[in-house]
């Protein structure tokens, strides 16, 4: 369902915005609501990157062991 808002922009961004969904032909409301979307999808793969990041950092030296313990058993060529 789709709620009418209103939103205050700089003029040389609302004419970017424009003169790009004119491009794209899109509305402007089309646009921003992509371009929103898009961003929104960013963050949240940077918090879950930033979580994955620091499980990582957490377990590193049991990975490490376990990396260093696996190299232990391939065969020198």
């Amino acid at each position: 369902m789709k709620v009418k808002t209103s939103i205050t922009l700089s003029r040389n961004l609302l004419e970017a915005v424009d003169e790009r969904s004119r491009q794209g032909g899109q509305t402007r409301s089309e646009l921003i609501e992509t371009a929103l979307w898009a961003f929104i999808s960013q963050l949240i793969r940077d918090e879950q990157n930033a979580r994955d990041m620091e499980i990582i950092n957490r377990r590193a030296e049991f990975l490490n062991q376990e990396a260093a313990d696996v190299l232990e058993y391939q065969v020198p060529l």
